[in-house]
């Protein structure tokens, strides 16, 4: 593979000729994994998984492990179907703002009131489109608004009339009703339902033909069921997990996306690729940079949609200009521009129940080994400093 070095020095997002990765090393990173996976099957982390890791080419390494179910079921496969539960947030929100954001019909400067200005309460007036999408809009995270039942306009309503915890801009606090409310942006600018633009505008055009909200019945035997779900009383197959995104209709900005391993390789190629794949264009080089850029280091991790390290999930070698998110359902996806590399991790760690809590080493040990087998020097000269850096100042993991 190409030095760090060279890669930086073509710039973020561009594109680049990428050495061929020896057998030997595709070999032991399927090896690897297989074993990690495995492991977190025997565990009990989740009773299926699907890891992927690959460059601006495609794929170096594609393994699975376990089944669909804890009960008898097909095996997982790179077209398995997960819920993808907050990477709804990148995969889908995101990539419809930065396009929409390029083509300069958002500013994301402007006050969320420009686009819903029936979006009104003590100091809404204040925030931003980025405040929204860095989770620093002042919003708390959620609320339960699925228990009172009501219809999906009615719970929408209520989601968008959430008072602001704090003035915009105080504090970073991720927020499900943010992403929420960003979404409707995109819908009133765009003049269509969430679901519909991404599906004539991202999904279709870079080839993702797998990856949608409300799945139907024709798909079921894919998908990888999540939760018996004590809500709505029944093991959720094709069901969004997220109780307010179900309680919304099952089509929302914050969660209910379903996709497999093998479109959203697709899409972290089209993000190594500086936006582009098979001649289908996502957004040009220059946005993809600046919606994976941290917005303030001084203030939280957060880019615009997408997190960086020491993100969840990010392991302990991924660096800037690296970007990724995690969902609560198992699920994650890294993309490093500065190494050519997406780690993608696809689980249904919420199965049977979400109290199993063993998911964050596995995916750290899914990152990690893919720079160990692709970037022995980078990992170790990474561990030369961590071991020989002052007590007091600790590296960032």
């Amino acid at each position: 593979m190409l030095a760090p070095s060279a890669l930086f020095a073509q710039g973020r997002g561009e594109r680049h000729e990428q050495a061929r990765v020896p057998r030997s090393s595709q070999r032991a990173l399927r090896d690897t994994l297989r074993a990690i996976l495995q492991r977190g099957v025997a565990d009990s982390a989740f009773p299926g998984a699907v890891a992927v890791i690959g460059s601006h080419l495609g794929p170096l390494a594609t393994v699975s492990a376990g089944h669909l179910d804890w009960a008898p079921s097909p095996a997982v496969s790179p077209t398995t179907i997960w819920d993808l539960a907050s990477l709804t947030k990148v995969v889908g929100m995101t990539s419809a703002m930065l396009q929409l954001v390029e083509q300069g019909r958002i500013d994301l400067d402007a006050p969320v009131q420009r686009y819903l200005p029936e979006w009104t309460g003590r100091w809404k007036e204040r925030v931003t489109v980025r405040d929204l999408i860095t989770h620093r809009s002042g919003l708390p995270a959620f609320r339960q608004y699925f228990k009172l039942n009501l219809a999906p306009d009615s719970t929408l309503a209520l989601q968008l009339s959430t008072p602001l915890d704090t003035v915009p801009g105080a504090r970073m606090v991720y927020s499900d009703i943010g992403a929420i409310t960003a979404g409707k942006v995109v819908e009133r600018v765009s003049g269509e339902r969430l679901d519909a633009y991404l599906a004539r505008h991202v999904f279709g055009p870079l080839g993702m033909k797998d990856t949608r909200y409300l799945p139907p019945d024709s798909l079921r035997s894919r998908i990888a069921p999540t939760e018996v779900d004590p809500w709505r009383g029944r093991h959720l197959v094709g069901e969004v997990h997220d109780e307010n995104a179900a309680a919304l209709g099952g089509v929302s900005a914050h969660a209910g996306l379903f996709s497999t391993a093998n479109d959203l390789s697709r899409l972290a190629q089209a993000y190594l690729n500086g936006g582009e794949l098979d001649g289908a264009r996502l957004a040009k080089a220059a946005t993809i940079r600046q919606f994976t850029t941290v917005q303030d280091s001084t203030f939280s991790t957060r880019a615009l949609g997408w997190d960086t390290p020491p993100g969840a999930g990010s392991g302990h070698f991924l660096r800037h200009p690296a970007f990724g998110h995690t969902g609560f359902t198992g699920t994650s996806l890294w993309i490093d521009p500065a190494h050519d590399l997406y780690v993608i991790l696809l689980t249904n760690r919420v199965n049977p129940t979400r109290e199993h809590s063993r998911i964050a080493p596995v995916r750290t040990s899914v990152v990690d080994a893919a720079m160990r087998i692709l970037y022995p020097n980078v990992v170790s000269t990474l561990e030369a400093r961590a071991a020989t850096a002052s007590p007091s100042s600790p590296p960032r993991p």
